[in-house]
């Protein structure tokens, strides 16, 4: 189905009726005092939570600057928070990504990766695919000789429900282009972030 079609097919009160109704089902009131404005700031935030299936990440990296005086070593921004929602549990997924290129001819501004980041973390995830995901958006529309993803987060499905283990976080990565087939490539966007050992192939 369509995404038109999709917001045609929910309006925002029967949305808001379904929240009411995981009141009902939690034993709540949706009545009382308290809740009573509950479904409304849920849409609310449901909006905000994942506004990245309203936007094409691809095209933040679209704008790129040449006038780089030759320059081609990697490019690296760091510690890019996020948070995103399990698709499996609907409970938040909180971390950080590591983002590395190695430009061609062209750059791109370093907030566009951070955007592009926030784009598809911004909808129901798993980690595996988010990280796949910026790779291969970057890998495609800037053309480097090569691309490093690396994402820790930590999973609210699993701190707070089921096997309740605190303090454990999930590491996966994905390396396109020479990042994958060149080991010394890899090691120093690797260094660049902070760690060391993460496989070639990703997960």
């Amino acid at each position: 189905m369509a995404k038109k079609e999709q917001e045609s097919a929910v309006t925002r009160e029967s949305a808001e009726d379904a929240v009411r109704t995981l009141l009902r089902w939690a034993g709540e009131d949706p009545q009382r005092e308290g809740l009573r404005d509950t479904p409304k700031r849920v849409v609310n935030a449901y909006r905000d939570w994942f506004s990245g299936y309203a936007s094409d990440p691809g095209e933040y990296l679209r704008r790129t600057f040449e006038e780089v005086e030759g320059y081609d070593e990697m490019v690296v921004l760091r510690d890019i928070s996020f948070e995103s929602y399990c698709e499996h549990h609907m409970a938040p997924i909180i971390g950080r990504a590591h983002v590395g290129y190695l430009p061609t001819d062209r750059v791109v501004g370093i907030s566009k990766l951070a955007r592009v980041v926030d784009g598809y973390a911004r909808r129901f995830q798993v980690q595996e695919k988010l990280t796949a995901q910026i790779a291969a958006s970057i890998h495609d529309v800037l053309k480097p000789r090569g691309v490093g993803v690396v994402i820790d987060a930590v999973h609210q499905c699993m701190t707070t429900r089921g096997v309740h283990k605190r303090g454990v976080s999930m590491v996966t990565s994905k390396m396109l282009g020479t990042f994958r087939a060149d080991a010394s490539t890899r090691a120093e966007f690797l260094r660049f972030i902070g760690i060391e050992g993460v496989g070639s192939s990703g997960r």
